[in-house]
């Protein structure tokens, strides 16, 4: 038995200290079979530990709960690793990813519904795209920011957060950007499979980058405008009131008929394949709501908040740029005062040029009515389709827009119905009333029934005879006996018969009151 001398006394300590000879046979340190056992004590010398002079670090408990000796490479003496970055958890965690698919749902939903009204023109596409980023993505937004923005309050974690080393502008921003940016990228999913559907049936022009580039500046612009509304309001109502005003707010001002409505957010005036917006028109709109955002983030946060000032200025000077500009944001489309023409048929027929593609589906639909009218005489020489009343010489051709109608994906819906309008664009498409003449408007009702008849026409005369018949309209029946010995007659003549005589009524068939002795009887 050893004794330990106590320092700073003069007597042995009161504590035995067990050497290895006192530990008898096979229990010496470092022998037997408890030789893991750590005997050693460290002295505090001033040279720090045997971890820091380079030594292998104090040997941690087993598994067993005795004392190991650490091995090279052992666990324990890995680096330890670094802390995440804290806006790894608001990018991947949180509320900012179930809002971004929130609204990718909200923006797709309205889209894929109206699938049939907007695949084929890139105008349509534009047009409906900035309505629903307006209508839905900027209150979506907003709401979304302001509920971001009071959690804190929520949370009883206010007073925790303003102990942080981080300035206010630092900590608003990294709390905002991360749902500003998942919010941007639904947009622009959005917008990608949008184009991506349109791209198969469109034929001319092209997408208005410019404006879906606007339109998600502006979304992560009103995403901090709502974010800071939410943390100074940090109450569970100023989301749902943000969602509210913004809508209303973007529809007051987006249906006025001033040019103040071109201050809405995201609300581009653009109208179809007839207008196109003007490259920097997105651009100084989603500086007008930046502007804004900037402002009220650094008069909430900033130390000097006259610095609020600069990006209220941008956003002021935006807001007149806008307004003083009016109506010139937008450029009529060079397409759309255009046409190409298929020459061989009689007559012409000539389709818009913003969307060519359409011309060989329009010939097939026109071919049973031009086949009938090939060689006749004093026909209008073509179908027109542009944005214009028909000038001498010219038929207006069924309107093929907007999307939805006539045309859905690059095809005509019902190419019977088509050729019946466009058989009754040949004959008096400008007179509000039928001749007075009866015999005129039989004749016209033989013809139309001859070039193209009208679908389902079989079983509504029969219906129409059966009840004049059952009411005992005389009157009525006469006309329909009329008609159908006119339109047999027609039918009964000859090639050459009947091309000269349809020679003779197209002279006339232009005119709304025309003499019943200028229109060839049948």
């Amino acid at each position: 038995m050893s004794t330990r001398v106590q320092p700073g006394g003069d007597g042995p300590a009161h504590t035995p200290v067990r050497t290895g000879a006192d530990l008898g046979p096979g229990r010496r340190s470092g022998v037997g079979p408890d030789a893991d056992l750590d005997t050693s004590t460290s002295t505090s010398t001033g040279t720090g530990t045997g971890h820091e002079n380079g030594t292998a670090p104090a040997a941690g408990p087993g598994r067993d709960g005795r004392r190991r000796i650490p091995r090279p490479g052992d666990g324990s003496a890995r680096a330890r690793r670094s802390a995440p970055h804290p806006l790894r958890a608001e990018w991947l965690r949180g509320f900012a990813p179930w809002a971004g698919a929130g609204l990718l749902l909200a923006l797709a939903w309205p889209m894929a519904a109206r699938a049939d009204q907007w695949q084929g023109s890139w105008g349509a596409t534009t047009e409906l795209l900035s309505t629903a980023a307006a209508m839905i993505g900027v209150p979506f937004a907003l709401a979304a920011g302001g509920w971001q923005g009071g959690r804190e309050r929520r949370r009883r974690t206010a007073e925790l957060r303003s102990s942080t080393a981080r300035t206010p502008l630092v900590q608003l921003l990294a709390a905002a950007l991360p749902l500003a940016c998942w919010l941007t990228a639904a947009h622009l999913l959005v917008v990608a499979g949008a184009l991506a559907a349109c791209a198969p049936y469109a034929s001319a022009g092209g997408p208005a980058y410019t404006v879906f580039a606007g339109n998600a500046l502006t979304l992560a612009a009103c995403t901090v405008l709502g974010h800071t509304a939410g943390r100074a309001i940090p109450f569970r109502l100023t989301a749902p009131l943000l969602a509210i005003g913004g809508y209303v707010v973007v529809g007051a001002l987006g249906t006025r008929q001033s040019d103040v409505r071109h201050l809405a957010f995201c609300m581009a005036h653009v109208l179809g394949d007839n207008d196109l917006a003007v490259r920097w028109y997105p651009l100084v709109s989603a500086l007008w709501a930046a502007g804004l955002a900037a402002a009220a983030a650094l008069a909430l946060t900033a130390y000097r908040r006259a610095t609020a000032l600069l990006p209220l200025a941008a956003a002021l000077g935006a807001a007149v740029l806008l307004v003083s500009t009016g109506d010139g944001l937008l450029r009529d489309n060079p397409l759309a005062h255009r046409q190409v023409c298929d020459t061989s048929t009689t007559p012409d027929v000539c389709v818009n040029a913003t969307y060519p593609g359409m011309l060989p589906e329009v010939t097939r639909a026109l071919s049973g009515l031009t086949g009938r009218l090939e060689g006749v005489r004093n026909l209008p020489v073509r179908y027109e389709d542009l944005w214009r009343s028909p000038h001498p010489g010219e038929a207006q051709l069924p309107n093929l827009s907007p999307l939805g109608w006539s045309v859905v994906r690059g095809k005509v819906t019902d190419p019977r119905r088509y050729a019946w309008e466009a058989a009754h664009m040949l004959v008096r498409p400008d007179c509000e009333q039928a001749p007075t003449a009866d015999r005129i408007t039989v004749t016209d009702e033989a013809v139309l029934r001859w070039l193209a008849p009208e679908p389902g026409f079989a079983e509504l005369r029969e219906f129409s005879v059966t009840r004049a018949r059952q009411e005992g309209d005389t009157k009525r029946l006469a006309w329909y006996r009329a008609e159908d010995e006119a339109y047999a007659r027609l039918t009964s003549m000859s090639e050459g018969e009947r091309r000269s005589w349809l020679g003779r009524y197209f002279a006339t068939a232009a005119e709304c009151g025309p003499k019943p002795s200028e229109v060839p009887s049948l």
